[in-house]
């Protein structure tokens, strides 16, 4: 007789609503073991017996073939006694733990399976647009509470039907414990609505009409995964015009929806990489280069070589591509710079003015989550907004700091802009969607809401609080209003730590953090700097020469302030009058004069040292951008005709080789000369015609020039790993030059994986500080409060 052992194996990870279960149960029968599988909200918990063989078998097998969806962080097997006479394999009830250890799974595309379902007449499923299985469909969006069960969600509402709870209550079916399952006797349904809010049609019916809307060249509001789209036809200069007016969205960019990859090559060009994540199940939209010739709008992207390109990943996305046979234009339903909206009632009272229809359904959304935005940089993936497909996003977490004393509950709350917040467990990093821009009361509750879903998915109470330097934040009131002494962590150290923290790094690495603002340590506004950094402290090694911005915000979003300030080190206002500047061309002498008292006796001005706002300055100057439209647009424009002279294989114009040198700063410490930059920019400017072409070969040799400076800067710190954060990092010729020149030169760069390198990671690298910290930490995080120890910092 062969005596029976039996382990008990705790599995943590994406391991809940991915089909793990019925993976375990297939390989228990395959094994011929006995014992249970269950969901807890410490993870899967499998008991197993069996011949000491058979157990290490399945053990074994449990390395292979995991569900698609499925992710592992951790397991841990217990030999525990067994049980007598037990016969079977079961998956028994959910039941609740006192420590979270379990991943919430993100929202995937709609799987290959479940669309032959809906596209075979004889389907039960046929046409329906809320199919789904455990290997797709809403998963984050319809979440209430953890461990991930029906009642927990959305679908609680909707009694299953006998068919769905057969294939609900087979394990050997790809539907089982698949917690959105329905089909049209007992699941969600669509309506069609005037702005008003009226129903005019359900069912087929109200699909059929939204689509001769949008044949018609009408603005519908389609309810997604994660919140409402606003479409119309991607081909119809004069409904995209419409749109825009509507939406008072004057020159940024739209994302195009198209049917399948065979369309999406008419419209771009696109490398392996590329095609692949534009399939994926995450389904992001995806920056590519435009096509020549591609049938598009011209106003989709007005001054850029890229469009930003996604799948459908719902079934009702599907359903409406196939019919339309067109590309669409699926824009986030918000007001600029609030949250997406996520129910009929919000999106007919704030943008009723603004559509013509809206399809809506009855499937709640718990959690709001916009579109992924992603770019393939070099082969890598770049993550430029964190949201549905890829959030929430967790990073395994070693269960111990170095002494062994266990990690603190840390919550940190991230920046204003592009925000998002992120906390920890004890086995996990979790870091939010993306949550926007914190400058309204709307969003404001929106980052409330989001903080109050994790907690409860979560269950934390948290020990230390981390938020940004910045007094005046949003996220910042908020953490110095729930704690006494939160934890500060200056703005460009926090975008080194997020790049840290993705690679699970806590000793020294070089960062050069460039980006449009963030308060530096002096009371000045940071954006170009060299940091050497630790879970400890960092110094501030270098940064870019400082100049003023001329009305402080207004400088934002009129760069040709900007251009002032940096022509007002060199020259009288008398001669920049006569300068052959478009930009300044309608400015009257007196605003000038006016301005440059204001410059002179640094009143309504503060410093920056940001990288970002010298591309405003540029922009401004080749007269690309006198007023900002949208953030990034001046980096976006410069970039686009720098990319055309580089496809064209035209050699730099020889008065083009730009250099930004390095010299002592007023503190002794080395600053780059943007000075002399902008000042052999200006004679390249004046020198010829501008043209697009003169404006790409200057654009170019600045792109260059930047790239050259941080491969230069770096050599002097030799032996350190590199990290390029920032969202001017952003930039793919930037980037990409960075990248090779220091890969050349022998140097170990650091990959942010899945964490964007914008302010959407911020929260993780404030995160990673409060993790490292002793219990009596500071609580100002400056290089010179809780910076480095002088035996740690770099010897220069």
């Amino acid at each position: 007789m062969v005596l029976a052992e039996r382990r008990r194996i705790q599995m943590t990870g994406i391991v809940q609503g991915v089909g793990f279960r019925p993976w375990i149960y297939r390989l228990a029968m395959q094994h011929r073991i006995s014992g249970t599988v269950l969901n807890s909200s410490a993870g899967v918990i499998i008991e197993c017996q069996g011949s000491k063989a058979q157990i290490s078998d399945f053990i074994a097998s449990l390395d292979h073939h995991r569900p698609p969806l499925a992710r592992l962080d951790s397991i841990t097997i217990d030999e525990i006694e067994p049980v007598p006479s037990e016969a079977g394999f079961e998956i028994i009830q959910s039941r609740q733990q006192d420590t979270i250890s379990v991943s919430v799974s993100a929202d995937k595309a709609c799987c290959s399976d479940c669309l032959a379902d809906m596209n075979t007449p004889n389907s039960r499923y046929f046409r329906y647009p809320f199919t789904n299985c455990t290997n797709c469909g809403p998963r984050y969006s319809i979440i209430r509470t953890l461990p991930y069960d029906r009642p927990g969600t959305a679908m609680a509402s909707f009694p299953m039907c006998s068919a769905c709870e057969a294939e609900y209550r087979d394990p050997l079916n790809r539907r089982y414990h698949a917690q959105p399952i329905s089909c049209p006797d007992c699941g969600p349904q669509l309506t069609l609505k005037t702005p008003d809010g009226t129903s005019r049609a359900r069912g087929y019916e109200a699909l059929q009409l939204a689509v001769q809307a949008l044949l018609n060249g009408e603005i519908v509001a389609v309810k997604g995964l994660g919140g409402f789209h606003l479409m119309v036809d991607a081909q119809s200069q004069q409904a995209v015009t419409h749109l825009r007016q509507r939406k008072q969205r004057k020159g940024k960019p739209l994302a195009v929806m198209v049917a399948d990859i065979a369309a999406a090559k008419a419209l771009a060009h696109g490398s392996d990489t590329e095609w692949q994540v534009l399939t994926s199940a995450e389904r992001p939209i995806v920056l590519m280069d435009k096509a020549p010739g591609a049938a598009l709008a011209d106003n989709i992207a007005p001054g850029l070589g890229r469009v930003g390109l996604f799948l459908p990943y719902t079934p009702l996305h599907h359903l409406l591509l196939a019919q339309l046979n067109r590309p669409l234009v699926a824009t986030s339903a918000n007001i600029s710079g609030e949250p997406i909206i996520t129910d009929g009632v919000s999106l007919t009272a704030r943008l009723g003015q603004v559509v013509d229809w809206v399809l809506d359904h009855d499937r709640s959304i718990i959690n709001g989550c916009d579109d992924s935005v992603v770019q393939v940089i070099a082969g890598e993936l770049q993550i430029i907004r964190l949201a549905r497909g890829y959030a929430p996003l967790s990073l395994p977490l070693n269960p111990a700091t170095p002494d062994n004393t266990g990690h603190p509950m840390v919550l940190a709350t991230g920046p204003q802009q592009k925000n998002t917040l992120a906390l920890c467990t004890a086995n996990q990093m979790i870091l939010s969607p993306h949550i926007g821009d914190l400058f309204s009361l709307q969003a404001e509750a929106y980052f409330q809401q989001t903080l109050t879903t994790f907690e409860r998915l979560y269950q934390i109470q948290p020990e230390r609080i981390c938020c940004d330097r910045h007094p005046d934040y949003a996220t910042s009131r908020w953490a110095l209003s729930h704690s006494d002494k939160p934890l500060q962590v200056q703005h460009h150290f926090a975008h080194v730590l997020a790049v840290m923290a993705a690679n699970g790094i806590h000793t020294q690495v070089l960062g050069f953090s460039f980006d449009g603002t963030g308060l530096g340590d002096d009371g000045t506004l940071w954006g170009g700097e060299l940091l050497l950094c630790d879970t400890q402290g960092y110094r501030r090694l270098e940064h870019l020469s400082p100049f003023s911005l001329i009305g402080m915000e207004q400088a934002v979003r009129q760069p040709w302030r900007l251009l002032l300030s940096l022509l007002f080190n060199r020259f009288q206002v008398d001669d920049i009058n006569k300068f052959p500047l478009s930009v300044l061309a309608n400015k009257p002498a007196s605003a000038l004069h006016n301005l440059h008292t204001l410059w002179r006796k640094q009143q309504s001005c503060i410093s920056t040292s940001s990288i970002g706002r010298l591309f405003d300055a540029l922009a401004a100057l080749l007269g690309l951008v006198e007023t900002t439209t949208f953030e990034g647009e001046a980096g976006m424009k410069l970039e686009a005709l720098a990319d055309t002279i580089l496809q064209s294989g035209e050699s730099l114009a020889s008065d083009c080789h730009f250099h930004l040198p390095v010299r002592q700063g007023d503190t002794e410490q080395p600053v780059w000369d943007c000075e002399s930059l902008f000042d052999q920019m200006l004679q390249a400017t004046l020198a010829l015609q501008l043209t697009d072409k003169r404006r790409g070969h200057i654009a170019l040799g600045f792109h260059l020039a930047l790239a050259a400076l941080v491969t230069h800067r770096a050599a002097q710190y030799p032996d350190l790993p590199i990290a390029l954060t920032g969202g001017v990092f952003q930039n793919r010729l930037l980037l990409t030059l960075c990248r090779q020149q220091l890969i050349d030169a022998g140097r170990t760069l650091l990959s942010p994986g899945l964490v964007p390198v914008n302010d959407g990671g911020i929260a993780l690298g404030q995160l990673w500080y409060g993790i490292h910290q002793p219990e009596n930490h500071p609580t100002d995080v400056t290089q010179q409060q809780g910076g480095m120890s002088s035996n740690t910092c770099l010897q220069q």
